[in-house]
């Protein structure tokens, strides 16, 4: 009796598809909404970028756990292998900048998200300005850290 409703109910998806299909047809609509439709703007690359860099980062924090629990040596152990290494001021500035830039971004951009949970700067001016200023506190934080 169950198989009996389960197969009514996929027909009935079936027929409800195949109009749905139809129409669209007929009225030569696009399959979806495919991103190259739209026109890109700081505020969608910016929330993008949030939610990659929150991937990133807790992507990255997981791996130095994991590792921290299955690698054999120490912690000062590691740090003194790396210290032995001899890499290039171009290359550690780089580095620390490619370090310091998703840190820096998410948590700006994560402030402005909290101002936005407050009610304040809805406003397309103000949400590209506190895009703008997002970007600029970055970038200039990420040069600060990347140089100490």
């Amino acid at each position: 009796m169950c198989q009996f409703y389960t197969c009514l109910k996929n027909m009935w998806f079936l027929c409800e598809m195949s109009k749905f299909w139809a129409k669209n047809t007929r009225l030569n609509r696009p399959v979806s909404p495919h991103i190259s439709i739209y026109k890109w703007s700081i505020p969608m690359m910016m929330s993008i970028s949030h939610r990659g860099t929150g991937v990133a980062l807790s992507s990255g924090i997981s791996a130095f756990a994991l590792a921290a629990l299955v690698l054999p040596e120490s912690y000062p152990y590691y740090l003194d292998l790396i210290h032995s290494m001899t890499f290039g001021p171009q290359f550690l500035a780089f580095s620390k900048f490619a370090l310091a830039f998703p840190v820096a971004y998410h948590t700006f951009n994560g402030i402005r998200h909290l101002a936005w949970d407050l009610g304040k700067g809805f406003k397309i001016p103000e949400v590209y300005r506190s895009g703008y200023i997002v970007v600029a506190l970055t970038v200039l934080t990420s040069i600060g850290l990347a140089t100490m």
